[in-house]
């Protein structure tokens, strides 16, 4: 790989007899793994687990197979895991995701909350929250709402809210270019310090968001000590910090100056580049008085919602029903006034009100489990390769019309209509894909 001479010369200097395995490092392949998604009933076996990692696996998985459409499996590389395995959040813990696209660690912190707390996924980017709105939705987790905001207009709201904000820092991207070889285009000497900029920006508006005794995990996808290991310093300096360790696994290193820190160099770690530190916040912010968010249905729509959950579901979603537009959702408990915030997602989406009947999402039939309907039908491979290409499925007339969820493997798929032994497609067209 032709890598930039101040970029070599920099790590010459930095990592000395280790620079030339360093080096050597970017002329092997990226390494690919996922996750497993713990929120899905059905689960499977696969070779080569990432060693001291709850879900982690080394491999591809492809984009158009049953587990990962389902949402049963997230494609993420071993550094990137490690973020969310240092965050760990405990369940009913409100949390920020900062920088959020396209949703790796997003999915990660949903893993440890099981549906309980709270997250807000937050990304700036328009375009990228369109992306991170997909992944989350596939993940079929309830308890998440994504916001597509900066860091400044978020802590007007959360002032003193959240009991963990992760932010994996936008940076120089070092750690990407064997992955991404296009981030050496725009790297250049002065970069790093350019980034580490706009990484303090961020950073000063995530800490007043933080509860008192609050965590904060902050990583970056480089190596350069600018956006590293002198943030820390600096976040040290300027707040009431306190530097928690964290564990060394398959061959992270410590951090230069840092030895809480943790670093990820590709000739030492099976993956790409990371750095992550831990803090816990032990100042004080003054957190605003929350105000329950009521339900917005008319009486109508109420009914119509009834019958659809009585008829359909085994189990009682919790959260607060609230119609935007003609779109009916399940917003999280516990927010506060969110109404001047630019809204991605307002928590799960369960369907839409048309004249006098209520039609479920794809992403409720995602978000359930197969316990959790009263109807719902087994699609086989052939069936599922069908479905997703947007065609109809025939199948046994003797039963009953009305609303099924899909499965596929024993994992949700959405809900469609069976009329007279015919599946209608109700995979969204945005979606749909055909198997070769």
């Amino acid at each position: 790989m032709n890598l930039p001479q101040d970029f070599r010369d920099k790590y010459q200097e930095l990592l000395g007899a280790e620079s030339s395995d360093f080096f050597a490092s970017f002329e092997n392949e990226p390494i690919a793994a996922f996750r497993l998604n713990p929120l899905k009933a059905a689960q499977q076996a696969f070779p080569d687990p990432i060693p001291q990692t709850p879900w982690g696996y080394y491999g591809k998985i492809s984009g158009k197979s049953p587990e990962h459409v389902t949402g049963l499996v997230y494609s993420q590389e071993p550094a990137a895991q490690i973020v969310g395995q240092v965050a760990q959040p405990q369940k009913g813990m409100k949390v920020l995701d900062l920088a959020a696209a396209p949703g790796g660690k997003s999915t990660h912190l949903l893993s440890y909350l099981g549906n309980t707390g709270l997250l807000v996924s937050n990304e700036i980017s328009s375009k990228r929250s369109k992306i991170l709105v997909e992944n989350i939705e596939r993940f079929g987790a309830r308890n998440v709402l994504v916001t597509n905001e900066s860091a400044e207009r978020l802590a007007q709201v959360f002032q003193g809210y959240f009991d963990l904000i992760v932010l994996d820092a936008p940076c120089s991207g070092e750690g990407m270019f064997r992955k991404q070889p296009e981030a050496m285009d725009y790297w250049s000497e002065i970069y790093p310090t350019e980034c580490a900029a706009l990484q303090k920006e961020i950073l000063a508006d995530a800490i007043t968001m933080l509860a008192d005794g609050a965590y904060l995990v902050y990583s970056t996808c480089t190596w350069a000590p600018e956006e590293n290991e002198e943030i820390v310093a600096w976040l040290l300096e300027e707040y009431d910090l306190e530097l928690l360790d964290i564990s060394k696994i398959n061959g992270m290193v410590e951090g230069i100056g840092f030895p809480q820190t943790a670093r990820m160099y590709p000739h030492r770690f099976k993956g790409e580049g990371q750095f992550v530190a831990k803090f816990r916040f032990r100042g004080q912010n003054v957190s605003k008085k929350i105000k329950p968010l009521r339900s917005n249905l008319t009486n109508e729509q109420k009914q119509l919602w009834q019958d659809f959950a009585q008829k359909h579901l085994k189990t009682e979603l919790v959260g607060t029903l609230q119609t935007f537009g003609d779109q009916l959702y399940l917003v999280p408990q516990g927010l506060p006034d969110i109404s001047k915030l630019k809204i991605a997602r307002n928590g799960l989406h369960l369907g839409t009100f048309k004249k006098k009947r209520f039609e479920p999402s794809f992403a409720l039939g995602l978000a359930l489990q197969a316990n959790e309907t009263v109807n719902n039908l087994k699609l086989n491979e052939q069936q599922f390769y069908q479905y997703v290409a947007g065609e109809t499925i025939n199948l046994d007339k003797d039963l009953p019309n009305g609303w099924y969820q899909i499965l596929v493997n024993g994992n949700g798929l959405g809900f469609a209509k069976l009329v007279s032994g015919t599946l209608k497609n109700s995979f969204p067209k945005g979606l749909r894909f055909q198997s070769n």
